[in-house]
């Protein structure tokens, strides 16, 4: 295996001693968040559920038992609404409605290994189950609220908390509701949770958010209102059917009822707990302060990080229904191809702060990064291949300063990216990876080989150009797989080296003499704006 994380460590021996010393893959678990059924998939939910593929699939690479989860979140008196006006049942509409999102995912070829609802009969025993324990060790009681109830967000504000008598997250109309519910005592978990954040600084990321939360529960945690009776759609509270369990409370916990919580020998065990929750900034709290409150009181681990992406607007504008401005992701597809647009995600933006969407920046990215640098680097060195070598990957002779260099560059481009999708820096990691295919376009016009081409003397130098033209696209493609995999698979093939993407597709030399190179079509074809 390559350099592993302490954490990775860990989590390698855990299993290691699970199951008695069989040597067994390190494994490595992330989240998206479940999206809202009564929602339609936009570039937000694409970018957070491509970044976790692409997490997802580097590790892969690097020899990971990878677990990716993604899903629905299906309950809620808005999906109850949203339901009754269409004139059909909350789950008609949600199997419905989930279909666009695994539609889309499978679209922008996204690898989940799961895909929770949490209609799902695994998902309602977990949570039964957990609000259950809470409950038996006493952190969950009976009483009665009163506060102003913000539908659309599914949460209760203080009149303080309110601005100009609005929702403060999304600034709607809020309504005053009175009922009996169930409290989870999280005021109980304040200081163990302020303790676990200052000692692990990993736990939530980027700093600046866990600034936000840190400040936040200082200001003192109120013990939170977890079941509902104003509605009938969600998880019934065991014992007490006529109150509804609470939607964070029961979309948060998916997190482990796709591993088969409350069953410790299932898929949880190997694990639990998650290396990354995957989350847009707007639910934080939910995931940084009520998520691991709740597992607190069941005894459980807490994540290892939770991490909070920024916002995208559109042309500088927020995106909402009422602008008609919001993206499409299938649109995208449609117009640009999925390997693009998960190409201008990852890239345009570092990860972590708020980003702008304009079709101008996008087809610059393609045309620039894409068909100019990375296209026209294949495209120029295989056509070499074939004309000077007859489409076979020729062998190396002696190698000399520039050969050298072109090697070394291509050799620590491999761990700059590792160290940069560790960090969850994927804009660092492209940007990495683009400055060895500069090097490349830049090492054709130095090396000439169309100048050693005329002298049958030369014939050693040229194929050693060559080679290292092609072995560098080789480990160029290899490590861009997790953000372009059709693209990159295309390349390969290309290039001679079909088959299976591992961690020793990233060492020099993989590329064997002999191999036969194919005629590259231009992998981006440039696009105008229309």
């Amino acid at each position: 295996m390559g350099t592993a994380t302490p954490e990775e460590v860990g989590r390698y021996d855990n299993i290691i001693r699970k199951t008695g010393g069989i040597e067994m893959k390190p494994t490595f678990y992330v989240t998206t968040p479940i999206y809202y059924v009564n929602d339609v998939p936009h570039i937000g939910h694409a970018y957070t559920t491509v970044a976790a593929d692409v997490l997802a699939r580097y590790k892969r690479v690097k020899g990971f038992d990878v677990r990716f989860l993604t899903g629905s979140d299906e309950h809620g008196q808005k999906v109850e609404k949203a339901a009754t006006i269409a004139g059909e049942t909350p789950l008609e509409l949600a199997d419905r409605v989930v279909k666009r999102f695994q539609a889309l995912w499978e679209r922008l070829g996204i690898s989940n290994t799961d895909f929770i609802r949490t209609t799902q009969e695994r998902h309602k025993r977990g949570v039964s189950h957990i609000f259950a324990e809470i409950l038996k060790r006493g952190d969950i009681y009976l009483g009665e609220y009163e506060d102003w109830y913000c539908t659309p967000c599914e949460t209760f504000w203080t009149e303080t908390q309110l601005i100009d008598g609005r929702c403060p997250d999304c600034n709607r109309v809020v309504e005053k509701l009175k009922e009996e519910s169930y409290f989870f005592r999280m005021s109980r978990y304040q200081d163990q949770l302020l303790a676990h954040i200052e000692e692990n600084p990993d736990f939530i990321q980027p700093k600046s958010k866990r600034n936000e939360i840190i400040s936040f529960v200082k200001e003192g945690l109120r013990d939170l209102s977890v079941s509902r009776t104003t509605f009938n759609w969600g998880i019934p509270v065991p014992g007490d059917p006529k109150h509804v369990i609470y939607v964070w409370f029961d979309a948060l916990t998916n997190y482990i009822t796709a591993l088969g919580y409350p069953d410790m020998d299932s898929e949880y065990q190997k694990f639990w707990p998650v290396d990354v929750h995957l989350i847009g900034k707007d639910i934080l709290r939910f995931h940084a302060v009520y998520w691991p409150t709740f597992l607190m009181a069941a005894g459980l681990p807490l994540p290892r990080k939770i991490f909070a992406h920024g916002w995208w607007t559109v042309e500088g504008q927020k995106m909402s229904k009422s602008l008609m401005n919001v993206v499409e992701p299938n649109m995208l597809v449609d117009r640009y191809g999925a390997d693009v647009v998960r190409y201008f995600l990852m890239r345009e933006v570092p990860f972590g702060l708020d980003g702008d969407f304009s079709h101008t920046a996008l087809v610059h990215r393609i045309n620039s990064d894409l068909a100019n640098d990375l296209g026209n680097l294949l495209s120029r060195s295989t056509a070499m291949a074939m004309k000077y070598f007859n489409g076979v990957v020729p062998a190396v002779h002696e190698m000399n300063d520039s050969d050298l260099a072109m090697k070394s560059r291509a050799m620590e481009m491999v761990g700059t990216v590792d160290a940069h999708v560790n960090e969850l820096s994927f804009s660092k990691a492209l940007q990495a990876i683009w400055e060895v295919v500069s090097a490349g376009n830049k090492y054709i016009d130095d090396s000439a080989p169309w100048v050693l081409a005329k002298d049958p003397a030369n014939s050693g130098r040229l194929s050693t150009v060559i080679y290292t033209l092609l072995e560098s696209q080789r480990m160029i493609h290899s490590i861009l797989s997790p953000f372009l995999p059709e693209t990159s698979a295309k390349a390969l093939s290309t290039l001679g080296f079909p088959g299976n993407i591992d961690e020793e597709s990233l060492v020099w030399g993989r590329l064997e003499p002999g191999a036969v190179v194919l005629k590259s079509d231009p992998l981006f074809p440039r696009v105008e704006l229309s």
